[in-house]
Protein backbone atom coordinates (compact mmCIF):
# COMPACT_ATOMS: atom_id res chain seq x y z
CA UNK A 1 0.00 0.00 0.00
CA UNK A 2 2.58 2.35 0.91
CA UNK A 3 4.63 1.67 -2.28
CA UNK A 4 1.82 2.07 -4.47
CA UNK A 5 1.27 5.77 -2.29
CA UNK A 6 5.04 6.41 -3.16
CA UNK A 7 4.30 5.41 -7.15
CA UNK A 8 1.16 7.97 -7.02
CA UNK A 9 3.45 11.11 -5.21
CA UNK A 10 5.90 10.81 -7.67
CA UNK A 11 3.70 10.73 -10.34
CA UNK A 12 1.87 13.94 -8.98
CA UNK A 13 5.61 15.53 -8.54
CA UNK A 14 6.65 14.86 -12.14
CA UNK A 15 3.29 16.35 -13.78
CA UNK A 16 3.31 19.30 -11.14
CA UNK A 17 7.20 19.74 -12.37
CA UNK A 18 6.14 19.87 -15.88
CA UNK A 19 3.02 22.16 -15.22
CA UNK A 20 5.89 24.61 -14.20
CA UNK A 21 7.97 24.24 -16.78
CA UNK A 22 4.88 24.97 -19.09
CA UNK A 23 4.12 28.07 -17.40
CA UNK A 24 8.30 29.11 -17.18
CA UNK A 25 9.41 28.06 -20.51
CA UNK A 26 9.09 31.04 -21.80
CA UNK A 27 10.68 33.51 -24.69
CA UNK A 28 11.65 36.62 -24.78
CA UNK A 29 9.76 39.01 -26.64
CA UNK A 30 10.67 42.51 -28.21
CA UNK A 31 7.92 45.37 -28.93
CA UNK A 32 9.26 48.14 -31.09
CA UNK A 33 6.13 50.38 -30.10
CA UNK A 34 5.75 52.99 -33.00
CA UNK A 35 6.70 56.51 -31.60
CA UNK A 36 6.82 58.22 -35.17
CA UNK A 37 10.34 58.62 -35.37
CA UNK A 38 11.56 58.59 -31.80
CA UNK A 39 12.58 55.61 -29.88
CA UNK A 40 10.65 53.41 -27.70
CA UNK A 41 11.82 49.42 -27.66
CA UNK A 42 9.81 47.28 -25.04
CA UNK A 43 11.33 44.26 -24.29
CA UNK A 44 10.35 41.63 -21.71
CA UNK A 45 12.32 38.75 -20.61
CA UNK A 46 11.45 35.15 -19.87
CA UNK A 47 11.36 35.54 -16.32
CA UNK A 48 8.52 38.43 -16.93
CA UNK A 49 10.55 41.12 -16.19
CA UNK A 50 10.34 44.62 -18.53
CA UNK A 51 13.14 46.95 -19.68
CA UNK A 52 12.13 49.71 -22.00
CA UNK A 53 14.69 51.57 -23.86
CA UNK A 54 13.77 54.79 -24.60
CA UNK A 55 10.55 56.70 -23.98
CA UNK A 56 9.65 58.76 -27.26
CA UNK A 57 8.59 61.78 -27.31
CA UNK A 58 7.13 64.62 -24.68
CA UNK A 59 3.44 64.41 -24.49
CA UNK A 60 0.64 62.26 -24.06
CA UNK A 61 0.95 60.22 -27.42
CA UNK A 62 3.46 58.66 -26.74
CA UNK A 63 3.49 57.58 -23.17
CA UNK A 64 0.04 56.48 -24.25
CA UNK A 65 1.14 53.64 -27.09
CA UNK A 66 3.75 52.52 -24.78
CA UNK A 67 1.32 51.84 -22.03
CA UNK A 68 -0.72 50.31 -24.69
CA UNK A 69 1.71 48.41 -25.44
CA UNK A 70 3.12 47.29 -22.16
CA UNK A 71 -0.34 46.75 -20.36
CA UNK A 72 -2.62 44.40 -23.80
CA UNK A 73 0.37 43.09 -25.30
CA UNK A 74 2.69 42.58 -23.32
CA UNK A 75 0.54 42.08 -20.15
CA UNK A 76 2.73 44.20 -17.60
CA UNK A 77 1.80 46.17 -14.61
CA UNK A 78 5.10 47.82 -14.56
CA UNK A 79 8.12 49.04 -16.22
CA UNK A 80 11.33 46.95 -14.23
CA UNK A 81 13.97 48.86 -16.00
CA UNK A 82 14.06 52.10 -18.03
CA UNK A 83 17.00 52.93 -19.86
CA UNK A 84 17.57 55.91 -21.98
CA UNK A 85 20.30 56.21 -24.23
CA UNK A 86 20.11 60.19 -24.76
CA UNK A 87 19.10 63.45 -23.71
CA UNK A 88 17.33 64.22 -26.92
CA UNK A 89 13.26 65.01 -26.75
CA UNK A 90 12.00 61.63 -29.19
CA UNK A 91 14.28 59.49 -26.26
CA UNK A 92 13.39 60.77 -23.00
CA UNK A 93 10.28 62.78 -23.70
CA UNK A 94 7.73 60.44 -22.97
CA UNK A 95 9.33 58.80 -19.54
CA UNK A 96 7.18 61.59 -17.11
CA UNK A 97 3.83 61.02 -18.86
CA UNK A 98 4.53 57.01 -18.94
CA UNK A 99 5.33 57.18 -15.10
CA UNK A 100 1.99 58.66 -14.27
CA UNK A 101 0.19 55.67 -16.47
CA UNK A 102 2.47 52.74 -14.41
CA UNK A 103 4.68 52.08 -12.03
CA UNK A 104 9.11 52.60 -13.36
CA UNK A 105 11.47 50.76 -11.29
CA UNK A 106 15.40 51.95 -12.01
CA UNK A 107 16.16 54.16 -14.59
CA UNK A 108 19.82 53.74 -15.72
CA UNK A 109 20.99 56.69 -18.24
CA UNK A 110 24.25 59.21 -18.69
CA UNK A 111 23.44 60.91 -15.53
CA UNK A 112 21.00 63.62 -15.97
CA UNK A 113 23.45 67.42 -17.07
CA UNK A 114 23.40 70.14 -15.85
CA UNK A 115 22.92 71.99 -19.24
CA UNK A 116 22.42 71.07 -22.41
CA UNK A 117 24.14 67.93 -23.41
CA UNK A 118 24.67 69.19 -27.14
CA UNK A 119 27.74 71.24 -27.56
CA UNK A 120 26.70 72.26 -31.23
CA UNK A 121 23.57 74.66 -30.27
CA UNK A 122 22.50 76.68 -27.24
CA UNK A 123 19.23 76.05 -25.32
CA UNK A 124 18.17 77.68 -22.43
CA UNK A 125 15.14 75.64 -22.35
CA UNK A 126 17.35 72.41 -21.66
CA UNK A 127 16.73 72.60 -17.53
CA UNK A 128 13.22 72.77 -18.03
CA UNK A 129 12.35 70.26 -20.77
CA UNK A 130 14.44 67.52 -18.84
CA UNK A 131 12.48 68.96 -15.55
CA UNK A 132 9.88 66.27 -15.44
CA UNK A 133 12.10 63.52 -16.45
CA UNK A 134 14.28 64.61 -13.36
CA UNK A 135 11.24 64.89 -10.87
CA UNK A 136 9.31 61.47 -12.15
CA UNK A 137 8.47 59.13 -9.51
CA UNK A 138 11.17 55.95 -9.90
CA UNK A 139 12.48 53.58 -7.29
CA UNK A 140 16.09 53.92 -7.95
CA UNK A 141 18.36 56.18 -10.50
CA UNK A 142 22.05 54.58 -11.79
CA UNK A 143 24.44 56.44 -13.85
CA UNK A 144 25.32 53.71 -16.68
CA UNK A 145 29.31 52.71 -16.92
CA UNK A 146 30.82 50.64 -20.09
CA UNK A 147 30.66 46.86 -19.07
CA UNK A 148 27.84 46.93 -16.27
CA UNK A 149 25.30 44.52 -16.40
CA UNK A 150 21.47 45.19 -15.65
CA UNK A 151 20.42 43.15 -12.73
CA UNK A 152 18.07 40.76 -14.37
CA UNK A 153 16.37 37.37 -13.22
CA UNK A 154 17.22 34.16 -14.21
CA UNK A 155 14.75 31.40 -15.78
CA UNK A 156 15.30 28.10 -14.83
CA UNK A 157 14.48 26.54 -18.76
CA UNK A 158 16.14 28.76 -20.62
CA UNK A 159 20.03 29.67 -21.22
CA UNK A 160 21.58 32.29 -19.51
CA UNK A 161 19.91 35.46 -20.15
CA UNK A 162 21.71 39.10 -19.87
CA UNK A 163 21.61 43.03 -20.72
CA UNK A 164 25.42 44.41 -21.27
CA UNK A 165 26.20 47.83 -21.21
CA UNK A 166 28.68 48.47 -24.54
CA UNK A 167 28.91 52.50 -24.23
CA UNK A 168 27.97 55.15 -22.75
CA UNK A 169 29.40 58.55 -22.62
CA UNK A 170 31.42 58.45 -25.72
CA UNK A 171 33.19 55.24 -23.40
CA UNK A 172 33.28 51.62 -24.40
CA UNK A 173 33.63 48.11 -22.84
CA UNK A 174 37.20 46.91 -22.28
CA UNK A 175 38.25 44.99 -25.04
CA UNK A 176 38.80 40.79 -24.47
CA UNK A 177 42.07 39.88 -22.95
CA UNK A 178 42.86 36.60 -25.19
CA UNK A 179 42.33 35.36 -28.38
CA UNK A 180 41.33 39.59 -29.47
CA UNK A 181 42.27 40.08 -33.45
CA UNK A 182 42.70 43.44 -35.37
CA UNK A 183 39.29 44.01 -37.26
CA UNK A 184 40.69 43.55 -41.09
CA UNK A 185 37.76 46.68 -41.40
CA UNK A 186 39.75 48.70 -39.51
CA UNK A 187 40.48 52.53 -41.48
CA UNK A 188 38.44 51.05 -44.34
CA UNK A 189 35.93 53.90 -44.06
CA UNK A 190 36.96 57.38 -43.09
CA UNK A 191 35.94 59.29 -40.03
CA UNK A 192 33.51 62.45 -40.27
CA UNK A 193 33.94 65.19 -38.48
CA UNK A 194 33.41 65.27 -34.48
CA UNK A 195 29.80 65.06 -33.42
CA UNK A 196 29.33 67.57 -30.74
CA UNK A 197 25.73 66.36 -30.01
CA UNK A 198 24.75 64.23 -27.38
CA UNK A 199 23.88 61.61 -29.83
CA UNK A 200 27.69 60.30 -29.62
CA UNK A 201 26.92 60.07 -26.01
CA UNK A 202 24.41 57.43 -26.16
CA UNK A 203 24.05 54.13 -24.26
CA UNK A 204 24.41 51.40 -25.98
CA UNK A 205 22.94 47.62 -24.71
CA UNK A 206 23.99 44.10 -25.97
CA UNK A 207 21.01 41.83 -24.94
CA UNK A 208 21.82 37.98 -25.00
CA UNK A 209 19.52 34.89 -24.40
CA UNK A 210 22.28 32.00 -24.76
CA UNK A 211 23.44 32.52 -28.41
CA UNK A 212 20.99 35.15 -29.58
CA UNK A 213 22.52 38.48 -29.36
CA UNK A 214 20.39 41.92 -30.33
CA UNK A 215 22.02 45.61 -30.41
CA UNK A 216 20.75 49.10 -29.49
CA UNK A 217 22.87 51.76 -29.44
CA UNK A 218 20.41 54.32 -29.14
CA UNK A 219 21.36 57.07 -31.65
CA UNK A 220 25.21 56.72 -31.65
CA UNK A 221 26.35 58.30 -34.36
CA UNK A 222 29.77 57.61 -37.01
CA UNK A 223 32.62 57.84 -35.31
CA UNK A 224 31.50 56.11 -32.08
CA UNK A 225 30.19 53.50 -33.55
CA UNK A 226 33.70 53.03 -35.55
CA UNK A 227 35.54 52.70 -32.43
CA UNK A 228 33.17 50.31 -30.91
CA UNK A 229 34.14 47.78 -33.40
CA UNK A 230 37.77 49.09 -34.60
CA UNK A 231 40.74 48.15 -34.64
CA UNK A 232 39.14 45.60 -31.83
CA UNK A 233 35.64 44.46 -32.38
CA UNK A 234 34.19 44.37 -29.08
CA UNK A 235 31.19 42.81 -29.02
CA UNK A 236 31.34 40.25 -31.97
CA UNK A 237 28.42 39.82 -34.22
CA UNK A 238 24.99 39.94 -33.42
CA UNK A 239 21.16 38.39 -35.01
CA UNK A 240 19.48 41.89 -34.36
CA UNK A 241 20.49 45.04 -34.97
CA UNK A 242 18.50 48.04 -34.08
CA UNK A 243 19.13 50.43 -37.28
CA UNK A 244 21.12 53.54 -35.23
CA UNK A 245 19.82 56.81 -34.86
CA UNK A 246 16.35 56.13 -37.07
CA UNK A 247 18.30 55.48 -39.87
CA UNK A 248 20.10 58.95 -40.60
CA UNK A 249 23.07 59.85 -42.38
CA UNK A 250 25.05 60.81 -39.64
CA UNK A 251 24.80 57.03 -38.15
CA UNK A 252 25.14 53.45 -39.83
CA UNK A 253 28.78 53.49 -40.21
CA UNK A 254 29.19 50.61 -42.57
CA UNK A 255 32.11 49.53 -40.05
CA UNK A 256 29.52 48.48 -37.71
CA UNK A 257 27.35 47.26 -39.75
CA UNK A 258 29.39 45.23 -41.79
CA UNK A 259 31.59 43.99 -38.26
CA UNK A 260 28.48 43.11 -36.30
CA UNK A 261 26.85 41.57 -39.30
CA UNK A 262 23.37 41.19 -38.31
CA UNK A 263 20.48 38.81 -39.74
CA UNK A 264 17.95 41.02 -39.61
CA UNK A 265 17.84 45.00 -39.52
CA UNK A 266 14.57 46.79 -37.66
CA UNK A 267 14.75 50.79 -38.28
CA UNK A 268 12.26 52.11 -36.16
CA UNK A 269 11.98 55.59 -38.27
CA UNK A 270 9.10 57.99 -38.64
CA UNK A 271 7.02 58.92 -41.53
CA UNK A 272 9.38 61.29 -43.28
CA UNK A 273 12.25 61.13 -40.60
CA UNK A 274 15.21 58.04 -41.10
CA UNK A 275 15.25 56.13 -44.31
CA UNK A 276 18.55 58.37 -45.69
CA UNK A 277 20.13 56.89 -48.78
CA UNK A 278 23.75 56.53 -46.76
CA UNK A 279 21.72 54.16 -44.37
CA UNK A 280 20.20 51.51 -46.68
CA UNK A 281 22.99 51.41 -48.85
CA UNK A 282 25.08 50.35 -45.60
CA UNK A 283 22.35 48.27 -44.72
CA UNK A 284 22.21 46.81 -48.13
CA UNK A 285 26.00 46.03 -48.24
CA UNK A 286 25.92 44.10 -45.28
CA UNK A 287 25.58 40.21 -46.62
CA UNK A 288 24.67 38.72 -43.53
CA UNK A 289 21.14 40.64 -43.58
CA UNK A 290 18.68 39.13 -44.98
CA UNK A 291 15.03 40.79 -43.74
CA UNK A 292 14.99 44.22 -43.34
CA UNK A 293 12.18 45.82 -41.15
CA UNK A 294 10.91 49.27 -40.81
CA UNK A 295 7.97 50.92 -38.43
CA UNK A 296 6.93 53.60 -41.05
CA UNK A 297 7.02 53.55 -44.78
CA UNK A 298 9.63 56.27 -45.59
CA UNK A 299 6.88 58.97 -46.99
CA UNK A 300 9.32 61.79 -48.30
CA UNK A 301 8.94 63.01 -51.71
CA UNK A 302 12.52 62.27 -52.53
CA UNK A 303 13.32 59.06 -50.84
CA UNK A 304 10.36 56.69 -51.27
CA UNK A 305 12.56 54.25 -52.87
CA UNK A 306 14.61 53.77 -49.78
CA UNK A 307 12.08 51.67 -48.46
CA UNK A 308 12.20 48.18 -47.55
CA UNK A 309 9.54 45.95 -49.29
CA UNK A 310 5.94 46.78 -47.80
CA UNK A 311 5.50 43.08 -46.20
CA UNK A 312 8.01 43.98 -43.85
CA UNK A 313 6.74 47.76 -43.16
CA UNK A 314 4.55 47.57 -40.10
CA UNK A 315 3.00 51.00 -40.83
CA UNK A 316 2.25 52.25 -44.45
CA UNK A 317 -0.30 55.72 -44.18
CA UNK A 318 0.35 59.05 -43.44
CA UNK A 319 0.15 60.29 -40.10
CA UNK A 320 -3.30 61.30 -39.70
CA UNK A 321 -4.69 57.64 -40.63
CA UNK A 322 -1.71 55.95 -38.62
CA UNK A 323 -2.56 53.33 -36.53
CA UNK A 324 0.56 53.08 -34.75
CA UNK A 325 1.00 49.15 -35.39
CA UNK A 326 3.87 47.67 -33.37
CA UNK A 327 6.55 45.30 -34.90
CA UNK A 328 7.17 42.49 -32.21
CA UNK A 329 10.03 39.61 -32.30
CA UNK A 330 9.53 36.70 -30.00
CA UNK A 331 13.12 34.58 -29.44
CA UNK A 332 12.61 30.99 -28.46
CA UNK A 333 12.79 29.36 -25.21
CA UNK A 334 15.91 27.93 -26.12
CA UNK A 335 17.41 31.18 -27.64
CA UNK A 336 18.25 29.20 -31.16
CA UNK A 337 15.44 31.04 -33.19
CA UNK A 338 13.23 34.08 -33.58
CA UNK A 339 10.49 35.15 -35.18
CA UNK A 340 9.54 38.56 -36.46
CA UNK A 341 6.23 39.64 -36.54
CA UNK A 342 4.35 42.22 -38.30
CA UNK A 343 0.63 42.87 -36.52
CA UNK A 344 -0.63 45.02 -39.74
CA UNK A 345 -0.75 42.16 -42.19
CA UNK A 346 0.02 38.78 -39.91
CA UNK A 347 3.40 38.72 -41.62
CA UNK A 348 5.87 36.03 -39.72
CA UNK A 349 9.30 35.08 -40.54
CA UNK A 350 11.78 33.09 -38.01
CA UNK A 351 15.08 32.68 -38.67
CA UNK A 352 18.09 30.72 -36.82
CA UNK A 353 20.73 32.09 -34.27
CA UNK A 354 23.54 31.77 -35.37
CA UNK A 355 26.95 30.67 -33.63
CA UNK A 356 28.85 34.18 -31.67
Amino acid sequence: MMAAMKRVLTALAVLLSWNVFAQDAKGLEVYWVDVEGGAATLIVTPAGQSILIDSGNPGTRDAGRIHEVATKQAVLKKIDFLITTHFHGDHFGGAAVLSQLMPIGTVYDNGIPARNPDRNRQDPAFILKVKPYKEMKVDARVVVKPGMKLPLKQSHWTPKLSLTFVAAARKFIDVPRRGVKKNPLTGTVPAKPEDLSDNANSVASLLALGDFHFLDCGDLTWNMEAKLVTPINRIGTVDVYQVNHHGLASSNNPLLIQSVAPTVSVMNNGHTKGCTPSAFTALKSAQSIKAMYQVHRNLRPDGKQNNTANEFIANLTEPKECKAFALKMSVADDGKSYTLFNPRNGHKQTFKTRKH
